[in-house]
Parts: structure tokens; sequence; C-alpha cells
């Protein structure tokens, strides 16, 4: 029981980071700020995180975690490869927009510089996914032989984020859809 407990009140505090860290920032953060959101006391905060950079790192691995599970829904689907990966992007694209964790991840990753703790490498492995199904779509005769699914997938990610990015700072990520649309359609065959 107790430990369930633990276990919640650790999910709501890492929740309220999420929003917090989104919604303002890591700098701008304060531990009372988390409490309060969580609806805990700053010694509860303080019980599961040693401070705010091991929150921000938290949330960091929560964000990388959220990524190869959106992957993992889209390798269910019995689409071909090329489809996958034009899924995933929309997928990822919708949680980009809707989802407070991954919001934050995107933000903690731009401020990484700020936080004075070890964070997730950025982005290796959403590649790794991208060129994963990258080479599968060349083996099944999607791309070319001559494709560099690896040099596709770096090419890829980097339009995804930067679009991701452009579309948060200019419209709040209400267009990111419509963006990686656009990605898909120009980078895709």
């Amino acid at each position: 029981m107790k430990q369930e407990r633990a276990a919640r009140t650790r999910d709501q505090i890492l929740n309220a980071a999420a929003e917090a860290f989104a919604g303002t920032g890591f700098p701008a953060v304060t531990i009372l700020d988390v409490a309060e959101l969580a609806g805990v006391t700053k010694g509860a905060v303080y019980f599961h995180f040693a401070n705010k950079e091991a929150l921000a790192v938290a949330v960091a691995e929560e964000f990388y975690a959220l990524l190869p599970a959106i992957a993992e829904t889209v390798r269910t689907e019995p689409i071909a490869p090329l489809d996958a990966v034009a899924e995933l992007l929309i997928r990822t694209a919708t949680a980009f927009r809707d989802n407070r964790m991954i919001q934050a991840g995107a933000r903690l990753q731009i401020e990484r510089h700020l936080v004075e703790a070890a964070m997730p490498t950025p982005f290796t492995e959403y590649t790794h996914l991208i060129a994963d199904l990258l080479a599968q779509a060349q083996s099944d005769g999607q791309l070319p032989a001559s494709s560099d699914p690896q040099a596709m997938a770096r090419v890829v990610v980097a339009a995804f984020f930067g679009g991701q990015h452009i579309s948060w700072v200019l419209h709040d990520r209400k267009d990111l859809a419509e963006r990686v649309r656009e990605i898909i359609d120009v980078i895709l065959p």
C-alpha cells in the first residue's frame, strides 16, 4: 500500500514537473512550483527527487521512453515500412502537440545546457528507429538500393524536430500535423 502511494506521489510530481518545465522552462521553475502543481509538500518532492536537476533528468528520461512506445504502436500495424515511417512521424507530432511530458522533454532538450546534470543523449534512439524502418523499406524495394537509410533518417529526424520547434514557437504546435505532412511529402518518396 505504501509503495503504491509513493509511486502515485512520484508520478504526480513528475507530471507536475513536466507541466512546469513545458510551460515556463527549466530556469524559471522552482521546487515549490512543482510541489504546488502536484498538490504535495516540498518535502515530498525532495523525498523522490534530490533537486530540480534530478526532476529534469527524470522528465527527460520519461520523454525518451515515450518516443519508442509510440514507435511500438506503429510497428504493430500491418503497413509497409515507408508508410510506418510516415505514421510514426504523424503519431509523434500528435504527441508533441497534446502531451505535456513530451513537450517538457522537447523543451529540456533545448535547455539541456542549463541543467547541471547528465541528461539523456537527444535524438539518437529516434534516429535509429527511423533508420531501421528505412532500411527495411529499402530491403522491401520501397527505396532504391542506392539510398542511405542512415543519412535519410538523420535528415528526417532533423526536419521533424526542427519543424516541431518552429511550429511550437510560431503557433504553439497547432499546425504541427500540417508541417509534418509537408516533411513527409518532401522527404519520403
